[in-house]
C-alpha cells in the first residue's frame, strides 16, 4: 500500500514506493523552494511530470547513504539534477553515473547539513533541515507498525549488520551526539514514515532506552 505524497511540513513533501530491489516501501521526500530531492523513487500515483508544475523544478537529488541512489537516474536524465553523497560512499557509483562527495559538516543544496552518523556504514549520514526543524535519517534508524508508517523507533534486523552488538553501540553514540549538537524537532526516516512534532523526543527515547528489539524489513 503506497502513501500518496503528502505535505509533511511547509514545503515539504512525503511519499513511498515500492523499492524494485528489496521489494518493499521506502520512503522518499521533495523539498518545494529549493527544488531538491532527497532519497528518490519516482513516486507512482503522481509520476515524474508532477515535479514539472512546482514552483522550482528539480535541482539536486540528496542521498543520506550510498544505497539510496534508487530512481535518482530517471530524475538526473528528466531534469538534469546533480546527486550528492556521502565521499565515503562515491565508490559505489559507476558505469556513467555522475554523483558529487560530500563531507560531515558541509552545507548541502537546499540548505541542508550533513551529519555524523556512520556505525552501520561509513557513509550513512544525518541530513538536518534547519529551516524546517528536522532531520532526516538513512538506514541507522528505522521506523516500525504497519508499513513502517506508524510504531516507534528502531534498528534494522542483525542480519544486516557486520557486528551487530558493535554497530548498535556505535549508532546509539551518533544518535546521542545528534541530539546533543543538532536543533530538530521532527524526524524524515528513509525506512519508514515521517515523526512528525515528536520525532526528536522519541529519538531520546531510544537513546535512553539502549536500543529496541530490531524490526523486520
Amino acid at each position: 500500500m503506497f502513501a500518496r505524497m503528502q505535505e509533511v511540513l511547509p514545503g515539504v513533501f512525503h511519499w513511498t514506493a515500492r523499492h524494485p530491489r528489496i521489494r518493499i516501501e521506502v520512503s522518499s521526500y521533495w523539498l518545494e523552494d529549493p527544488g531538491v530531492l532527497i532519497d528518490p523513487l519516482v513516486p507512482p500515483e503522481q509520476g515524474l511530470e508532477w515535479f514539472a508544475a512546482r514552483t522550482a523544478a528539480p535541482a539536486a537529488i540528496l542521498l543520506s547513504n550510498r544505497h539510496h541512489y534508487r530512481g535518482s537516474d530517471r530524475f538526473v536524465e528528466r531534469y538534469g539534477c546533480t546527486v550528492h553523497c556521502n565521499r565515503a560512499g562515491l565508490h559505489e557509483f559507476s558505469g556513467g553515473r555522475r554523483v558529487e562527495g560530500f563531507d560531515v559538516g558541509d552545507q548541502l543544496p537546499g540548505g541542508a547539513v550533513a551529519r555524523e552518523m556512520g556505525a552501520i556504514c561509513p557513509d550513512d549520514t544525518a541530513l538536518q533541515l534547519t529551516s524546517s526543524r528536522a532531520v532526516v535519517l538513512a538506514d541507522g534508524v528505522v521506523r516500525g507498525g504497519a508499513h513502517g508508517q506508524s510504531g516507534r523507533l528502531g534498528f534494522v534486523p542483525d542480519s544486516l549488520m557486520d557486528d551487530p552488538p558493535a554497530t548498535k553501540r556505535g549508532l546509539l553514540a551518533s544518535c546521542a551526539r545528534l541530539l546533543a549538537e543538532s536543533d530538530f524537532v521532527h524526524l524524515l526516516l528513509a525506512h519508514g514514515g515521517p515523526v512528525i512534532v515528536d520525532g526528536r523526543d522519541q529519538l531520546q527515547e531510544l537513546v535512553d532506552s539502549g536500543g529496541r528489539t530490531a524490526f523486520e524489513m
